[in-house]
């Protein structure tokens, strides 16, 4: 076996010595890039080397770093165990999502310890079933800037206050009670940023957070209320479940109106799924007590067979005068309207969108009503430079297009495109 000569072993330790002498800021940046697998692996470089990657204060435990390691559960553990019962200085974030992960018992003692550290940001996603019960001493972590948490069982202590540093929460599948939910949200008052995806125990949501800014929600619900949000600018809601929502009985304040009484600085808002049959529960004034004057993009997806919607839909366009880009699906699921298919338009021609620019309408059929509401977006729309349309599959994009140009419009400027996959 060829020895290295002792010139090499010189240009080595050159190169080694160059490393070490990085300032301690560089080579922490140097090692938070790297995987922490391979940044424990620099532990061979030298002794100057040994611990620096115990310094990191960003430790990533996900496929990503640990890969091949599925059915290898005992090496996982030992590696999580070494990582963090060595680690020396504060760690800022912590992400433990490997589908290897199952011994709970191994978790429970990784987030008490991590418990006693002054941690910023906790991403824990659990992949195995049952859901991971979260133990009490994570609602101890008063430092936490981001929570992140999938397929978990909440249940905090009676003593739990809060999180007062919390900015960022993220949960899906995640189970608690109602009171519970409502206690979590309204305890984190810098609460900026909320994601709830698929959550399960209760099933009415008031969130009443006064600095929340973003505000997500995929999954099913009977109902929900805003409380002191007049700073949120970006609501996106995709309602999963088309369930009865008591639209029969006579004299119920509007769902429209009670979602955007605390949103009155909406800025971007996602009506998605059925979350425009809830909205459409209710009596709408002839008057609008408080237009939407920031809304400036608006996302939704219309059945437009239920007339309940189509008209929602008109009454918050008339409601949102600063509206810049619209983007509408075609929901279509009940029965054509008969007789009806033209009501809608009566009463709605002497009000125009007068700073829509951008229409975008997918999944559109040769049904009247649709036809009907894109000539009602031309006529009355005199900023409008672009629409784009994509028909459903049975509907051919040439006829839809040859339909569409014959459309009188207020706008000379504007274009009908189709809309590529």
């Amino acid at each position: 076996m060829q020895r290295d000569s002792p010139k090499s072993r010189l240009k080595m330790n050159i190169e080694l010595d160059k490393l070490s002498n990085l300032p301690r800021d560089v080579t922490e940046k140097i090692l938070s890039i790297l995987p922490i697998k391979e940044a424990v692996r620099t532990s061979i470089l030298s002794s100057e080397w040994r611990y620096k990657w115990a310094m990191v204060p960003d430790l990533v435990f996900d496929e990503l770093g640990f890969p091949g390691v599925l059915y290898k559960l005992d090496k996982l553990v030992k590696m999580v165990d070494h990582v963090l019962f060595l680690h020396i200085g504060p760690i800022n974030k912590v992400k433990l999502s490997h589908k290897g992960l199952k011994g709970t018992a191994d978790i429970d003692r990784w987030i008490l310890h991590l418990s006693r550290n002054s941690m910023k940001e906790f991403i824990f996603k659990f992949w195995k079933k049952p859901e991971y019960k979260m133990p009490s001493c994570l609602f101890s972590c008063q430092d936490l800037v981001h929570l992140e948490l999938c397929n978990c069982l909440l249940k905090p202590p009676r003593t739990f206050k809060g999180f007062k540093s919390l900015k960022k929460l993220e949960i899906e599948s995640v189970t608690q009670t109602q009171d519970e939910f409502e206690n979590l949200i309204v305890c984190c008052p810098l609460l900026k940023y909320l994601t709830m995806i698929d959550c399960h125990g209760f099933t009415k949501l008031k969130i009443d957070a006064p600095n929340l800014r973003i505000f997500c929600l995929l999954g099913a619900f009977e109902d929900l209320s805003f409380q002191n949000t007049l700073k949120l600018t970006s609501i996106a809601i995709y309602l999963t479940a088309n369930g009865d929502q008591r639209r029969q009985k006579p004299g119920i304040s509007s769902n429209l109106l009670k979602l955007f009484d605390q949103c009155a600085y909406v800025q971007t808002a996602n009506i998605l799924g059925y979350f425009l049959k809830y909205l459409a529960v209710g009596d709408l004034p002839v008057k609008r007590p408080k237009p939407c004057l920031h809304l400036k993009l608006l996302r939704i997806n219309i059945d437009f067979n239920d007339l309940k919607e189509v008209l929602s839909t008109l009454y918050l366009l008339r409601s949102a005068p600063a509206l810049q880009k619209l983007y509408i699906r075609v929901r279509q699921e009940g029965q054509a309207l008969v007789g009806e298919v033209n009501s809608w338009l009566d009463g709605n021609q002497n009000f125009q969108l007068g700073k829509l620019q951008i229409v975008e309408v997918r999944g559109i059929t040769s049904t009247k009503a649709v036809l009907d509401f894109i000539k009602f977006l031309l006529l009355n729309s005199p900023m409008l430079e672009k629409v784009f349309v994509k028909p459903a599959s049975h509907y051919s994009s040439s006829e839809l297009l040859v339909r569409l140009s014959q459309f009188r419009r207020s706008s000379a400027l504007v274009e009908i495109m189709h809309l590529d996959p």
